[in-house]
C-alpha cells in the first residue's frame, strides 16, 4: 500500500508509475478518485478539529456562566453546543466513510517503480541482464518431461484427475524421491546462507492475504475455504510468502535485528483462474505444487543490496544443479502490482526449446509493510519507520524437477541425477524403466 500523503501530495509521480505499468483507464480514474477522497477527508478533519475546539471553548463558557448563576445566558450557548455535537456526529460519519473509501482505493493502487524498471507491455519487453550455462546440444531429439516421466511410469496424471481433477499430478518412486531431495537441498543451502527455517501454517486468514497483497486483486486465483478461521475467511496459501511475511505483522522490530532472513518449504495452492488453456500439459502450471521461499525483512537502506543478494542465492542453486538459465529484469507491463523491482530467473527447458520462469525475486519496498503495519525503531531516533520486504523462490520445486528431467535426459531414455543431489537420493541415475540406480 502506498503512503496516502505521498499520493495526495505527488499524484503526478503515482500517475507516471501507473502509465509505465500500462494501467487501465479504470486504474487512472481510481487514482484521481483517491486523491479527491484524501483531500476531502483532510478538509473534513480540519473542519472537525476546528468545530471541536469551538465546542470545547463554548462548554467552558457555559461552565463559567453556570458557576456565576447566569442560567438564562447559558441556555443559548447550551443549544449551540448541542447543535455542534450533532454536526460533529455527521462529520464523523462522513469521515469514517471517506477513510474506508481511502483504504479500499489504496489497496488497489499498484506500487511505485524503481527507475531501473524498463518500459514495456509484457514479458517480450523484459530486459535480459545476465545468463549462465550452455544450452545442451543433444545428439538426439530431446523429449519433454511429460512424455519421459510418463513412459517411465513415474508420473500419473490420469489417476490424479480421478482423485482431484485436472492440473494435479502423482509422482511415483524415484521421481517422488527426487522432488523430496530438491526440497532438502534447497533448505540446506538456504540455512547455510544464514536463513532461518520456518515451518508455517498452510491456511491463512483474510488479514494475512491482504497484508502481502494477494487480496483484493487475486481472490479469484485463491482457494477460499468454506469454514471461517478465527472469525475470518480462510484461504489455502498460494505461496509461503504469505505466512512468512505476516510472521511479524503489527510488530515494531529493532533496527539492530535487521535484516531478517527466513526460508520456508510449503505446498502452494492456486486456482489459476486466469490461465485457462495455458500450460495444460505436464507439471508447469498445477493447482498444487511445492516451493521453497526466501523472505527478507530489511531497513530501506539495506533493501536494494539484500534484493541482489537474495537473487544471487537463488541463482547459485541453479548453478549447483548445472541448469542453464538467464536473468530478466521485468518491465513495467510485466512486473507484479506489489513489486518495486523484480528479477525473473528463467531456466532452459529443452522439451519446450525455450526459457521458462523458475523464480521471481522481488523487492516490495515498504508497500507490504504498510499493509502489515510492520515497522522498526531506529537505533537513533524514536519515530518508527516502515520496514522493506523482499522475497523470491529458492526455488519452485516442480519446475526444477522439470528442468532436471529435460536437461539431464539421455538418448536411452534414462535421466542422470545432478551430482549435488546424488547423496540425497542415494543414486546417480533413473533408468528408462523407472529404477533408481
Amino acid at each position: 500500500m502506498l503512503d496516502r500523503n505521498m499520493v495526495a501530495n505527488h499524484p503526478e509521480k503515482v500517475r507516471e508509475a501507473l502509465v509505465k505499468r500500462n494501467a487501465s483507464d479504470e486504474q487512472l480514474h481510481e487514482l484521481s478518485k483517491l486523491v479527491a477522497v484524501i483531500n476531502r477527508r483532510r478538509k473534513l478533519q480540519s473542519e472537525t478539529d476546528s468545530l471541536r475546539g469551538e465546542r470545547k471553548s463554548a462548554s467552558r463558557d457555559i461552565g463559567k456562566l453556570m458557576k456565576a448563576g447566569k442560567r438564562e445566558e447559558a441556555a443559548p450557548l447550551r443549544d449551540k453546543v448541542n447543535m455542534m455535537g450533532e454536526r460533529l456526529k455527521l462529520l464523523e460519519h462522513e469521515r469514517k466513510d471517506l477513510e474506508q473509501q481511502e483504504i479500499d482505493l489504496l489497496l488497489r493502487i499498484p506500487n511505485m517503480l524503481d527507475p531501473k524498471v524498463p518500459s514495456g507491455n509484457g514479458e517480450e519487453d523484459n530486459e535480459i541482464v545476465d545468463s549462465w550455462g550452455d544450452i545442451p546440444d543433444f545428439s538426439f531429439e530431446p523429449r519433454d518431461h511429460h512424455d519421459l516421466a510418463t513412459d517411465m511410469g513415474l508420473l500419473d496424471f490420469e489417476r490424479a484427475a480421478k482423485i482431484a481433477g485436472t492440473r494435479f499430478a502423482i509422482l511415483k518412486g524415484p521421481l517422488a524421491k527426487l522432488e523430496r531431495a530438491l526440497i532438502s537441498f534447497f533448505l540446506d543451502e538456504a540455512t547455510d546462507n544464514g536463513y532461518q527455517e520456518l515451518l508455517v501454517p498452510y491456511i491463512v486468514n483474510r488479514d494475512s492475504m491482504t497484508g502481502t497483497g494477494q487480496l483484493p486483486k487475486f481472490e479469484d486465483d485463491s482457494f477460499k475455504l468454506t469454514s471461517n478461521i478465527g472469525g475470518q475467511d480462510g484461504f489455502l496459501i498460494p505461496t509461503a510468502e504469505v505466512p512468512v511475511t505476516n510472521y511479524h505483522r503489527d510488530e515494531i522490530l529493532k533496527e539492530a535485528e535487521l535484516p531478517l532472513y527466513y526460508v520456508a518449504f510449503t505446498p502452494c495452492f492456486r486456482a489459476e483462474a486466469g490461465s485457462y488453456g495455458r500450460d495444460t500439459r505436464g507439471l508447469i502450471r498445477q493447482h498444487q505444487f511445492h516451493k521453497v521461499e526466501l523472505v527478507k525483512i530489511t531497513t530501506p537502506q539495506q533493501s536494494a543490496q539484500e534484493h541482489e543478494k537474495l537473487t544471487a542465492n537463488s541463482r547459485a542453486l541453479l548453478e549447483k544443479l548445472g541448469l542453464p538459465y538467464r536473468v530478466a529484469r521485468l518491465c513495467g507491463g510485466d512486473i507484479s502490482a506489489n513489486a518495486v523491482h523484480c528479477y525473473d530467473l528463467e531456466v532452459w527447458l529443452p522439451g519446450q526449446n525455450k526459457y521458462r520462469e523458475i523464480s521471481s525475486c522481488s523487492n516490495f519496498g515498504d508497500y507490504q509493510a504498510r499493509r502489515l503495519q510492520l515497522r522498526y525503531r531506529p537505533i537513533e531516533g524514536k519515530k518508527t519507520i516502515f520496514c522493506h520486504t523482499i522475497n523470491g523462490s529458492g526455488l519452485a520445486v516442480g519446475r526444477t524437477l522439470v528442468a532436471i528431467i529435460e536437461n539431464y535426459q539421455q538418448e536411452d531414455g534414462s535421466i542422470q541425477i545432478p551430482p549435488v543431489l546424488q547423496p540425497y537420493v542415494r543414486g546417480s541415475q533413473i533408468t528408462a524403466d523407472g529404477r533408481l540406480v
